[in-house]
């Protein structure tokens, strides 16, 4: 099924860059203008040159931030300050991170993957995705013929082969790459290039499926720019970086994305709640000050039963428990798979948000009343602020939820997952022209 191969990477040079850290970035998707502009300020051979480069009121057509990325990239190649790997390699990737109050260490390995459209079952999505952002993407790997951000994909290995086969092979060695983000978490790389791990590495993955937790619009722009290569009698550009996790990995993370409401013409608290108990138990369970233990109380709750938290600006913290009578048959779309309609957010979005206040799939897509987060102490603040009117809090998707939903062929609904933590981008290139130097067909 899943096709993987190791890729000769593109790396940071330390004998020019000795502190990483001022180099890499997350994702594009989560970086803000403030943020872009802070990772320019911070090196200039930071990462974010070449993957979220900056527009100016000048740029046209042929001077753009995607000439410019492939402009910085190309120097700095030529000034060593990237260097290619001198043989194709799989990349353990290792995060040691806190959540919950809890240290924990998330294992991966980055590699080359095939990309086959959705249809063919090897690969499956789980969220929707967005024209424009492909559009972006896709000039850019136009441009530079690169990966900069890997795709995060997931991987079911319950006897944890892969896991052990790439432990083993770095085991009493030091990595690589050891740099602590901003935010104090750990990022460790080896470089696996022994043909032996390799290809039982390899061998291992051919009867996985994959999931795609984050990347979905990377994925879709990859399979298009190979579509674009092959019509042009290019072969071998059919591939892209990703980081696959065991599903079965300890430290597989997946925080709640909370929904806090506002701009709710005559809104009522009290007439919302009445709406509720038609459908919902709800209880008080006390003042915000006693929020931790409110949310560590809906997580256990929710093992047995659908339940959701409230804050409205009464500063009380309500719990929502779904009455087991309520038939949502004719409030759930009839459309959607069961495991999607099982989904907690499922039944916040559409029983609550749409069919209680009136904020429906247009509405909670273009976030006219609507904001997330996955800070529920955030979510409180801009309740006390008065900035919006109520906040509803969510238990995390489960993983098994992801994939059943993934292999019922339908996609979660909006900002059902914050995979935690997320991956940096600038530890490893993906250069595609490098990996895939066939000739055009004749």
């Amino acid at each position: 099924m899943a096709e993987i191969v190791p890729f000769i990477g593109l790396r940071y040079n330390e004998q020019k860059i000795p502190n990483l850290g001022a180099v890499v970035t997350p994702p594009y998707d989560i970086i803000d203008e403030a943020a872009q502009t802070r990772y320019y300020a911070e090196h200039p051979a930071n990462i974010i040159r070449l993957e979220l480069g900056l527009t100016f009121l000048t740029d046209d057509e042929q001077k753009n931030r995607y000439s410019r990325a492939a402009e910085y990239l190309n120097r700095w190649i030529e000034e060593d300050i990237l260097v290619y790997e001198s043989q194709p390699a799989l990349y353990l990737y290792q995060q040691e991170f806190k959540a919950h109050g809890t240290s924990l260490v998330r294992n991966g390995f980055i590699c080359g993957l095939k990309v086959e459209d959705y249809s063919a079952g090897t690969v499956l999505p789980h969220e929707e995705t967005l024209s424009k952002p492909k559009e972006d993407r896709l000039r850019l790997m136009r441009a530079t013929r690169c990966n900069f951000s890997s795709i995060f994909g997931l991987y079911s290995d319950p006897s944890r082969t892969v896991d052990t086969a790439l432990l083993k092979a770095v085991e009493d060695t030091p990595p690589e790459i050891e740099i602590y983000d901003e935010a104090g978490e750990i990022h460790r790389l080896w470089v696996i290039t022994d043909e032996a791990v390799i290809r039982a590495v390899v061998e291992a993955m051919k009867d996985k499926q994959i999931f795609i937790a984050d990347g979905h619009h990377r994925y879709e722009t990859a399979l298009e720019f190979a579509r674009e290569m092959k019509a042009q009698g290019y072969q071998g550009y059919d591939y892209v970086m990703i980081t696959l996790v065991n599903l079965y990995d300890q430290g597989l993370v997946i925080l709640p994305t909370h929904r806090v409401v506002g701009n709710i013409p005559d809104f009522d608290l009290g007439a919302l709640r009445v709406k509720l108990e038609q459908y919902f138990e709800v209880h008080v369970f006390g003042s915000v000050e006693k929020l931790p233990l409110f949310l560590k109380a809906m997580e256990e709750m929710g093992k047995t039963r659908q339940v959701f938290g409230m804050y409205g600006q009464n500063r009380i913290l309500y719990m929502l428990t779904l009455k087991p009578e309520v038939d949502l048959s004719g409030i759930l779309p009839e459309e959607r798979s069961d495991a999607w309609r099982q989904l907690g957010v499922a039944v916040l979005d559409n029983l609550v948000l749409d069919h209680l206040l009136g904020i429906d799939a247009e509405k909670r897509k273009s976030q006219e009343n609507l904001v997330y987060t996955k800070d529920a102490s955030w979510a409180v603040e801009r309740i006390e602020k008065g900035t919006h009117q109520v906040a509803f809090f969510l238990n995390p998707t489960r993983v098994t939820e992801v994939v059943d939903v993934a292999q019922a062929r339908d996609k979660m609904p909006q900002k059902a997952t914050y995979f935690y933590p997320k991956l940096l981008t600038g530890l490893v290139i993906n250069p595609l022209e490098r990996n895939a130097p066939a000739p055009p067909c004749d």
